[in-house]
């Protein structure tokens, strides 16, 4: 073959040939793509370093505002494009941040429409709306003698590594971010608190520090956990009463809007959770969101069905997250704190340290300038003919006057001695030089006394920025703990229960059986069969419970005063038993045995009794054998309460006909001790607070308020308490109730005694002038006060009048004006202490005593039999499950 064939057979075989693939792995080039997108995210975006409390976005924005600062508004526009120099990232991201700083109401002086975050309503477009820094900002973040610098994104210019910033700015406007793999959540705190606690800190104390938020409203701090991981604020809404019809909320929690309020009231409202007739938000500066609620509902009972369902309440989770030494840092804002103070310290000392510096060469060249002109060496020059001789002949000139100097003379000093011009020379002042270097020594010997007290120097610097700053800027959210709202007692009953007793159904579908009680869907329901058997199962459209239902009802958990008397047979020819019991906790959906267990028994009575009412019922027997009393009376007073596992007394051991109820009773639980809780501003039956008395189902609390509004309620637990309350108490009907206040309209102080007559009824005893107001009340059966007259000019002060109320005036009515107290003008009123009185004592028809349970049982055995019987008291008190934390006691509370 030629070569000319076997090259052209080469060229074919290598077109024929197909192209190779080259396969590359992208595993770890994900990875370190993966590791330098999350660390770029998490350092530089979204979270803020320790240093400054700055993001690098909010910084870049400082930086920018201070570039442009010349006093005057700039358009956001204009700063969002000079911070588009510093900041790799679009124009919304930085305007948006702005736009947060400037919310924040700290840093930037805003003018225009920056939104609101009371309402959510969003800024105008940046081209409308102008910023320039606050004074503030101007006084504590900018320093550039002691900012370190470092060039920008592309080179061209210089930002700040960190701001020079000399305060706890991060704690006051708070910080959030979502980053990748962690986030950052650092609530707003106080501004003055700050200041206190900083100072605290540079004094060696201990403080605490809690979040105050630009929405207000109340929160419980509890367990805020100092801002870390794990930690918890619930923050509510502000509700008051507006009258009985309407509820006001004045103020939102953090981190909610009027509209998402509302919604989640409407939503709410829909779901049948609260009831409501229209709602109406009139939110401008202030929020105020009216509700309007249907007639006969209680206002108190949907303050808390509110916080239960809707956005009133919200629980908030801090995180404290931040950027040190290129890392994040997890730690408390009680550790930020600190290190915030100590940085601002060690800033301070820089600052004086540069002034110091700054003084000193001052001061050097201003000996020089007067050694120079004083002695006349400007003169030695004239004949030097070169540069070197010039600088030459100064020095010599010098060195016998420089003896006193801080530091040597350098080349430096002497070139600017030559610059002095020839007029500065003429017209030089001997006296004025020494006076600007006694001035400059006197600042000099300032700034050295601060460095060695700079402790004392930053104290005095943080008490100079609460005096030029800290005007407005006092606590708006109020501190309180919460009591928690159980749901199953504030949720509106939005739907009804039915029953088919015979066949053993409960549900809310079954509208053709028997109507039961309006329920919730969150409600457990507590069922009785004929059998003694009892359940308690959740609602639901259709449950069998058991056939032969005798009670249903709505369960209350951990409810000791509902009592159920019970009488019933052990199994199919046994004795009958009596019991008393309440039920408190169970496992639900399991099915408990009230009888002693036997098949085939049956319950002859069964009653529920809300508040431990005990009737009287007829026992009837059958006419078998010899049996000598057929019939006789039981009454449920004499029977103790005990656990509903007990087996009870016995009645009789012969054969039932019937049990008749012959007369309803009155309770026979002690009176119920309540408390007032004033950290939680609610009653309470747990021993929290103060004790406010003992009270029976008749008796109601007594209300009385600064301005000047009395009323009766009954005292429920979930009762709402306004904070301008100045009384609570038990109330006495026949005890008076005695008042001084002043009457706007006609410039007069009046005395006044009354009864409150009108039980539940709210009344005012002051008149409605807006100048009228309420001095002093007492609820004393004899009070006394001490009045304090105004001294008159170029008279002696009119001493003290000490005034006995009970003779001064007799019981009145409410509405009645009272007596005048006097036409002297007067400085102040004191209540003194009472004189002393003898109160009736109080007498209720429920007092019953509660008749031994042996002596009962040998009664009525006795009365059965026609002769004395031994105790057959077989109570079995070994049957509790062990779940159950019935006390079997007849004081229940």
């Amino acid at each position: 073959m030629s070569e000319e064939n076997e090259e052209q057979e080469n060229i074919n075989s290598q077109q024929n040939q197909e192209p190779q693939e080259t396969i590359t792995k992208v595993t770890g080039m994900y990875k370190d793509w993966f590791l330098d997108y999350a660390s770029y995210v998490i350092l530089e975006r979204a979270v803020p370093a320790i240093e400054d409390g700055f993001k690098p976005v909010q910084r870049r924005i400082m930086h920018a505002m201070k570039d442009l600062d010349d006093g005057r508004y700039n358009k956001v526009a204009n700063i969002v494009g000079h911070t588009m120099q510093y900041h790799p990232h679009g124009d919304a991201s930085i305007a948006d941040a702005m736009v947060q700083i400037g919310q924040k109401d700290l840093l930037i002086d805003t003018q225009g429409n920056w939104g609101n975050i009371l309402t959510g309503d969003r800024a105008a477009a940046s081209r409308y709306i102008e910023a320039r820094l606050s004074k503030f900002a101007l006084d504590v973040v900018y320093n550039p003698k002691i900012t370190e610098w470092q060039a920008s994104y592309d080179g061209r210019r210089k930002e700040p590594i960190n701001l020079p910033v000399m305060f706890p700015l991060l704690l006051a406007q708070g910080g959030e971010g979502i980053a990748v793999g962690l986030s950052t959540k650092i609530l707003p705190h106080n501004f003055i608190e700050l200041i206190d606690a900083s100072i605290k800190h540079l004094k060696g104390k201990r403080f605490t520090i809690v979040p105050d938020f630009p929405t207000a409203g109340i929160a419980d701090f509890s367990n805020y956990n100092d801002g870390m991981r794990g930690g918890k604020v619930r923050v509510r809404a502000k509700i008051s009463q507006l009258n009985k019809n309407t509820l006001v909320i004045t103020e939102i929690p953090y981190g909610t809007t009027t509209s998402t309020l509302i919604d989640s009231i409407l939503k709410a409202n829909d779901k049948g959770k609260i009831k409501i007739k229209r709602i109406e938000d009139n939110t401008a500066a202030e929020v105020e969101i009216l509700i309007h609620l249907p007639s006969g509902l209680s206002p108190d009972k949907t303050i808390d069905a509110l916080y239960a369902f809707t956005n009133c309440e919200t629980s908030i989770s801090p995180l404290g997250c931040v950027i040190e030494d290129n890392k994040p840092f997890f730690v408390g804002v009680t550790e930020m704190l600190r290190r915030s103070t100590d940085n601002t310290v060690q800033l301070l000392k820089q600052e004086l340290e540069i002034k110091l510096g700054e003084f000193e060469e001052q001061w050097h060249f201003a000996s020089l300038e007067r050694i120079f002109i004083e002695n006349r060496i400007y003169r030695d020059i004239e004949e030097e003919e070169t540069w070197v001789g010039v600088i030459s002949a100064i020095d010599n000139g010098l060195k016998p006057f420089i003896k006193h100097l801080k530091r040597a003379v350098t080349e430096e000093d002497i070139v600017r001695l030559t610059e002095i011009r020839i007029k500065r020379i003429s017209k030089f002042d001997i006296d004025k030089a020494q006076q600007k270097i006694d001035a400059l020594e006197d600042q000099i010997a300032e700034v050295k006394h601060n460095l060695s007290n700079l402790i004392d120097y930053s104290i005095a610097y943080f008490e100079r920025l609460k005096k030029d700053y800290g005007e407005g800027k006092e606590r708006k959210t109020e501190i309180r703990v919460f009591d928690d709202v159980d749901a199953a007692k504030v949720v509106i009953r939005n739907t009804k229960l039915y029953v088919n007793r015979e066949e053993g159904f409960i549900g809310t579908s079954l509208r053709r059986d028997e109507y039961v009680c309006d329920c919730s869907d969150i409600d457990d329901i507590i069922v009785f069969t004929k059998d003694g058997k009892m359940m308690v199962t959740k609602v639901d459209s259709k449950t069998f419970v058991g056939k032969n239902i005798i009670h249903v009802a709505v369960f209350k958990k951990k409810d000791k005063r509902t009592i159920y008397n019970m009488i019933y047979r052990d199994g199919k020819a046994g004795p009958s038993y009596v019991k008393r019991f309440a039920v408190t906790s169970i496992t639900r959906d399991r099915e408990y045995d009230l009888t002693n267990g036997n098949k085939n028994s049956i319950v002859w009575y069964f009653s529920a009794n809300p508040n431990g009412e005990a009737e009287v019922v007829t026992v009837m027997l059958r006419q078998v054998g010899s049996i000598k009393k057929l019939k006789w009376d039981l009454d449920f007073a004499d029977i103790l309460i005990k656990g509903r596992a007990s087996k009870g007394n016995l009645v009789t051991k012969y054969s039932v006909k019937r049990i008749e109820l012959k007369e309803k009773g009155v309770s026979t639980l002690k009176p119920r001790k309540i408390w007032f809780d004033d950290t939680v501003q609610r009653l309470n039956v747990d021993g929290r607070g103060e004790l406010i008395g003992e009270f029976r189902g008749e008796d109601r609390l007594l209300i009385i308020t600064q301005s000047g509004i009395t009323k009766t309620i009954i005292p429920e637990l979930t009762t709402h308490f306004d904070s301008d309350m100045i009384v609570l108490e038990k109330w006495i009907p026949k005890k008076p109730v005695s008042a001084i206040y002043y009457d706007g309209e006609k410039e007069r102080y009046y005395v006044k005694r009354f009864l409150i007559e009108n039980e539940g009824k709210e009344e005012s005893f002051i008149s409605d002038h807006p100048n009228s107001q309420l001095e002093i009340v007492s609820t004393d059966w004899r009070p006394m006060a001490d009045v304090e007259f105004t001294k008159v000019r170029g008279k002696d002060r009119k001493p003290n009048m000490e005034l006995n109320l009970e003779e001064f005036i007799a019981i009145k009515g409410i509405t009645a004006l009272g007596n005048q107290l006097t036409k002297e003008k007067i400085n102040q009123i004191n209540l003194l202490e009472p004189l002393p009185y003898e109160a009736p004592e109080e007498v209720h028809a429920d007092d019953i005593e509660v008749v031994d349970e042996e002596t009962l049982t040998t009664n009525i055995n006795s009365e059965i039999d026609g002769k004395p019987a031994e105790n057959k008291n077989l109570d079995n008190n070994n049957g509790e499950d062990p779940e159950v934390d019935d006390t079997g006691q007849a004081s229940l509370f």
